[in-house]
């Protein structure tokens, strides 16, 4: 884990405390734009309008028809997050990429999730650098050396579809290029321990395993979540191993793994707007997400193009 008497991850031959985790060199909160609208003719998930999210119960175990379903809504969600990445350049705002993103949803028939979802004013999170997550787009032009990481969320056939990944912006320093590697590497080592008869620990357990090990702490605070009609259903799945998560896995259920990985501590801060969330040494954090269901002999990832 970085330290604040460490040399700072960019290379300045600086101490951290005295180049990026000084205040100075953080992100500031920009200007947020009015929020976007949606085509009448398009379905919209009940919170649409006024923002209140009603939790309800949720069966964990999807049948056959629900799943193809998920399958759709995370197949357009992976098509999302594929064009918002092509929007991403020094220059380019994150404002910018949440209008390119917006008319991605619409042009698939669904709907941006997280639109107005407890109040949420944006189409995608987009958080860059020391953001860990939830991060709103607004008029700060993207610098060369950024991280960026997008989180699409559709709602397409009445379910949701999550995903997301962290991308260079231009020239990036190679311990940022590590950080985003090893993060990518936690999401996959956490996917290949889900199977039917597992303990949902055993995720959390193999990617906090292989952060540890490469100097990384994972953030504890936002965790993996069951995900179908619902953005938000009741299963939690921590990025980090806690035995008492004793449930067992079962073919069926489906979920998201997303874990963010911090280069300094895993602790953070929420900014006023009560969404973004940021490390509370200001150390950049890297995270990847992907909409997973348990088969009857392992795994299918449904955020996927192919």
């Amino acid at each position: 884990m970085l330290k604040a008497n460490d040399p700072c991850w960019c290379g300045s031959g600086q101490k951290f405390k005295r180049c990026h985790r000084d205040a100075k060199e953080q992100l500031q909160p920009g200007l947020i734009s009015p929020m976007r609208t949606v085509p009448a003719e398009i379905p919209r998930p009940e919170y649409a309008e006024s923002g209140n999210v009603t939790r309800r119960p949720e069966e964990r175990i999807k049948d056959a028809a629900f799943i193809e379903r998920m399958r759709r809504a995370g197949h357009a969600a992976a098509e999302v997050l594929d064009i918002g990445a092509a929007a991403i350049a020094p220059g380019v705002t994150t404002d910018e990429i949440d209008a390119v993103v917006h008319q991605a949803y619409i042009d698939r028939g669904g709907y941006p999730s997280t639109l107005n979802y407890r109040g949420y004013p944006k189409s995608l999170c987009t958080s860059v650098n020391e953001v860990i997550c939830h991060g709103i787009p607004d008029d700060r032009p993207l610098r060369d050396g950024d991280i960026v990481n997008l989180d699409v969320t559709i709602w397409l056939d009445g379910v949701h579809g999550d995903t997301n990944a962290t991308y260079c912006v231009g020239n990036v320093d190679d311990a940022s290029k590590r950080l985003i590697e090893v993060t990518r590497q936690c999401l996959d080592r956490g996917i290949a321990a889900v199977a039917p008869g597992r303990p949902f620990s055993d995720i959390g357990r193999a990617i906090e395993t292989h952060a540890v090990a490469n100097g990384y702490e994972v953030v504890r605070a936002f965790v993996g979540h069951g995900i179908g009609e619902q953005f938000h259903t009741d299963l939690q799945i921590p990025h980090y191993y806690e035995p008492r998560m004793t449930t067992i896995m079962e073919p069926g259920m489906v979920f998201t793994i997303e874990p963010m990985i911090s280069m300094g501590t895993g602790q953070h801060k929420i900014w006023d707007d009560d969404w973004t969330a940021v490390t509370a040494d200001g150390s950049r954090t890297a995270q990847f997400e992907h909409t997973i269901v348990v088969t009857g002999t392992g795994v299918e990832i449904l955020t996927t193009t192919a």
